[in-house]
Order: C-alpha cells, then structure tokens, then sequence
C-alpha cells in the first residue's frame, strides 16, 4: 500500500514529500509540532493535541496554517489515505519559507506538514519495567511550547540508548528531576502519594499525563503536582513514566538502582490498566 504524507495543502508519495530549502524550520527550528496517538483508527486526545498545539502557535506568534475543522480532515483523510489503524500521526507548522534572517519575516506563510507511522501497541515485555538514567537538563527555559528544536533531548535520548537505558531523566540545577526527554516522570512516595511535577515553563504539558490526572482524581489516588529530587525519586516505592506512546510505562530502576522491590508497582500497574481500558473504550 503506498505511504503518503501531507504537505502544504498536497497529498503526496511519502518518497517524494518535501519542503524548501530555505524553510524556517529547516534553517532556525522555527516551527512546533505534535504527535498523536491512532487507536483502531481513531485519533486519541485529538482536541487537547489541537490545543496544545495552538497555544505554542500563540506563543512563538506562528498563524495557524488552516482553520482547526480543516486540520481535523487533513490529519483523517492522512489515515485513512495509510490505511493506519495503530500508530502515530505528526504534524509539524514551521512559520514558512523566507529569505534566511532572524528576525521574523514581513511575509511568510505557514508550512504544514503531516505523516503517519504504524506502530504496534507498547510491546508486553516493557511493561514489566523500564530503565531511566539522570542527565543535566540543558534546554532553553520555554519547554511549555512543543518545539522542533530537540536538540538536548536527542542528546538526552541517545545517552540512554548507550546507558541500556529506554529514557533520561532531566535534571534541573536544583537537583530536581524536570521530565524525560520525550516524557513525564511520576514516582509514589514511601507515603503512598502519587507525584508529578506541576506545569511550568519549565515542563512540556503531557496530554497523557492530564488524561492520567482525570483518572488519578475519579479513583480517589492522592497526588501532588510538585517538584521531586533525584534522591526522593531513588527512595520512591514505585515510579513510571507517561507520553502519547509509551502510554503509562512503570520505571524499575534509575541510574542503575532499583526502585522499590525492581519490580512494577501495584498503584503504576492500576493506573496503566485503568488508562488502558479508558484506551480501547468506544468513543462517547
């Protein structure tokens, strides 16, 4: 079946998608994106992505490429047209193309681009837990808007690929554990309380984690939003990790020491039953 991506206003071969070199995007990581996830064809959490998404539009003061209702049938003419019914579609908005400058250009138009990718549902084997590194957290201050320039967090990334590790955790001057590179980070206290840390610009507004959060309220799990260190998260009885495609992921270990008994705990395995059947229910 042949692949397509979406570009500016084209359904076009995958192999032949392209965009001009002089992109804002390609040249100054002028751009943000999203990912969301694909159930059974459907698209999960698709209005809080579209929010996401235009509240980082709003704050690097990028238009919208389209009106939201045509976005919404750009991104399910793309799934259908890949015939995805498990995985991933990304959208990306640049702020156009222009004349290589850094100060925002007279006269641009946004670029917008889309793709898909299959992807099977989170392998069985990792869900028995798995392992995280610590690195400084080296990102510019606005990690609240979804950003194309990933730089640091693909460093983050491939220290942990090296390290046998699945993710790193970054770390705040602090000491103070931010998020993953490409997700948020959870532990429960020896007290029994469910910790996050609270939104700031500090962190990424996970879609996963506000659906986790409604979850954690509707079945009464104490919580709190605040920042953890390196040493309350090593002397946590459990931790996990959340994003659109690791879902609810339990950490066992990190930097090479167990978490708890190194085994998945029983509140991280609860809420990723609960987040799995919210999952795969129908859509009201």
């Amino acid at each position: 079946m042949p692949r397509y991506a979406y570009v500016n206003g084209r359904y076009v071969p995958h192999a032949q998608a392209q965009v001009h070199i002089e992109d804002r995007g390609y040249q100054f990581a002028d751009g943000v994106y999203e990912v969301m996830l694909i159930h059974d064809g459907r698209l999960v959490d698709e209005e809080p992505h579209l929010d996401r998404l235009g509240y980082s539009l709003k704050e690097l003061r990028i238009p919208w490429p389209m009106a939201r209702p045509a976005l919404r049938l750009v991104l399910r003419e793309l799934i259908v047209r890949n015939g995805v019914a498990y995985g991933t579609v990304y959208l990306q908005v640049t702020r156009g193309v222009a004349s290589r400058d850094h100060k925002f250009p007279a006269q641009a138009t946004p670029s917008l681009v889309a793709t898909t990718k299959r992807q099977k549902p989170t392998p069985a084997a990792l869900a028995a837990g798995v392992a995280v590194i610590t690195r400084p957290d080296i990102r510019w201050r606005r990690c609240d808007i979804k950003s194309v320039s990933l730089l640091p967090n693909i460093l983050g990334k491939q220290a942990a690929a090296e390290a046998g590790a699945f993710e790193a955790w970054l770390v705040d001057d602090d000491g103070r554990v931010t998020e993953g590179s490409s997700t948020n980070a959870w532990i429960v206290t020896r007290a029994g309380r469910l910790v996050t840390r609270n939104l700031s610009t500090a962190i990424l507004s996970g879609i996963t984690r506000l659906s986790l959060l409604e979850l954690v309220q509707s079945q009464g799990v104490a919580f709190e939003e605040r920042p953890f260190s390196v040493t309350e998260a090593k002397e946590a009885t459990e931790a996990f990790l959340t994003s659109t495609t690791s879902l609810v992921m339990p950490v066992t270990r990190i930097d090479g020491q167990a978490i708890g008994d190194g085994k998945p705990g029983a509140l991280t395995m609860k809420l990723r039953d609960g987040y799995l059947r919210q999952l795969a229910a129908p859509p009201s």
